[in-house]
């Protein structure tokens, strides 16, 4: 089942997304910075409520938004939450009238199954000078970018 994020879900959001940011897959977050976009984050949950996984949308600019933070436990990747993660931040983007949804993403066979295409980066400057350029890996960051775009809207 996928839910969004509750306040009692941020200790374990930080665990999972900071174990993938460990491998050097995602970007370390503290919790304070989970308590400020808590709005953003759906997750996937078991029948006991365990998470499973977890996916933000975030709104970039007034037709932008980005696909972050998408982290599934090892034993739970292959059976679709990932997918299904996505799926719903594309539906919230949809309800939003948001028409391009952006990822930035060492996973890109991942998001070009569901209907993302390759951009380059230089495209998304509001990304590169709100938050990449504060990160460690700026300018070298090797992370690919692609983009889901809402034609139909």
């Amino acid at each position: 089942m996928i839910r969004y994020a509750r306040m009692e879900d941020v200790k374990e959001i930080h665990s999972l997304l900071n174990r993938f940011a460990k491998q050097g897959l995602l970007l370390a977050c503290s919790i304070s910075s989970l308590y400020d976009r808590l709005r953003d984050f759906v997750v996937y949950v078991d029948k006991e409520n365990v998470i499973l996984g977890v996916c933000a949308l975030h709104i970039t600019w007034e037709d932008l938004a980005e696909i972050r933070s998408l982290a599934v436990y090892e034993k739970h990747q292959g059976k679709g939450i990932g997918a299904r993660l996505v799926q719903q931040c594309l539906l919230e983007a949809d309800m939003l009238g948001i028409t391009k949804i952006f990822t930035l993403t060492y996973q890109p066979k991942f998001f070009k199954k569901l209907g993302f295409v390759d951009i380059d980066k230089r495209e998304l400057p509001h990304k590169i000078w709100s938050d990449c350029i504060n990160c460690h890996m700026f300018p070298d960051c090797d992370e690919e970018a692609l983009m889901y775009t809402r034609s139909d809207l």
